[in-house]
Parts: structure tokens; C-alpha cells; sequence
């Protein structure tokens, strides 16, 4: 990432910004909006049940009141995709094939959303969680890029206390944070 940004030599692209919640957002967001023109990007069929999902997307909305800078694109509730994406991974432990699947699902909704909008770069929330594999997310972002083109932008939120910061930004805020990643079968 630090390679992308110096490239960028003063230049502010547009970024669209997968989010999977207001509270990873948060740091991402403090960063990302003092090189990028960044929108922010909620989808996130994953999330079950629905009033998980909305009650998500008001800590979302917080966060995004508290950046003004940064704009939204709001995706439906869409859980049927997901179901799809991820049938027969059911039993998969949490961080396997299940989670690839659903990583590839959101990322490749936002790579053809940037593709269709005129982004130059998109990236996702996901790698500030401790829990997120970054190396996996990063291949199949860079992966997507190349089929939609669109540049992705590698990271790994979660190094230079960005995990961190965002439970700071997060407890400052008053949101809520989550105990799962959203979908069912990481909450047991």
C-alpha cells in the first residue's frame, strides 16, 4: 500500500471502499480519506439475521456522519446471495473455504461496482480485523482488479496499530461491536 499511495504522487483518486461495519471502518477511513476521494461501500449479505444487518448499517451511517468527506453506496440486504455463494461450505471451520467464498462475494460486488462507476481503485475493510487472513483478501482483490479493471489496493489495516485505533475511534463514537463476523455459522 505504501508503494500505491506514493505513486499517487498528490493526486486524490476515487476510491470505493468495501466496509463490513462502521467500527473496522473507522480507522480505515482516517487513513484512506487523506489520499483518496473515498466512497464507502456497504454490502454485506453475509449478515444474519436482518436486524443484525441494519442495526450494522446505523453504526455505519454514525461513522459516516462523523467523516462527511466520505460518501456511501448502500447496497440492498441481499442474503440470498450469500446462501448461494456459500452452499455446500456450510460445515467449513471459521477462516476456511466458507469465509473465501464469502470474501470473494463482497469484494467482487465492489470490484464490478467501481468498474461500473468509474472508481480507479477499490479495497475492502476486512483486512483491519486480527481475525481476517490479509494475504487471502489481497489475491483475490488484486484478482478481481485485473477482471473488472479497476486498480485494487493491497493493505493490511490491522499493522501499524490500525486494529487498534479503530477500538479507539469506535469507543469515541459510542458503536456497537460485534461479537461474530455476521453470518450464522461463526456466531456458535
Amino acid at each position: 500500500m505504501d508503494r500505491a499511495l506514493a505513486e499517487l504522487d498528490g493526486r486524490r483518486p476515487a476510491l470505493l471502499l468495501h466496509s463490513c461495519c462502521g467500527p473496522c471502518s473507522t480507522s480505515v477511513l482516517e487513513l484512506l480519506c487523506a489520499h483518496f476521494d473515498v466512497t464507502l461501500f456497504y454490502y454485506n449479505p453475509n449478515i444474519q439475521p436482518e436486524g443484525e444487518y441494519l442495526l450494522r448499517l446505523e453504526n455505519q451511517l454514525r461513522v459516516l456522519a462523523a467523516r462527511p468527506e466520505a460518501g456511501l453506496l448502500e447496497c440492498d440486504y441481499d442474503a440470498a446471495s450469500y446462501a448461494a455463494a456459500v452452499k455446500g461450505l456450510e460445515g467449513e471451520r471459521e477462516g476456511g473455504e466458507r469465509c473465501t467464498a464469502c470474501f470473494r462475494l463482497r469484494l467482487e460486488r465492489t470490484a464490478r461496482a467501481a468498474s461500473e462507476g468509474g472508481y480507479e481503485f477499490f479495497c475492502s475493510t476486512l483486512t483491519v480485523s486480527p481475525h481476517k487472513d490479509a494475504e487471502r483478501i489481497n489475491a483475490i482483490g488484486r484478482e478481481l482488479g485485473e477482471r473488472y479493471g479497476v486498480k485494487y489496493l493491497p493493505s493490511d489495516f490491522k499493522k501499524r496499530d490500525g486494529y487498534r485505533r479503530s477500538i479507539e475511534l469506535s469507543k469515541e463514537l459510542g458503536l456497537y461491536r460485534q461479537n461474530y463476523c455476521g453470518c450464522l455459522y461463526s456466531k456458535t
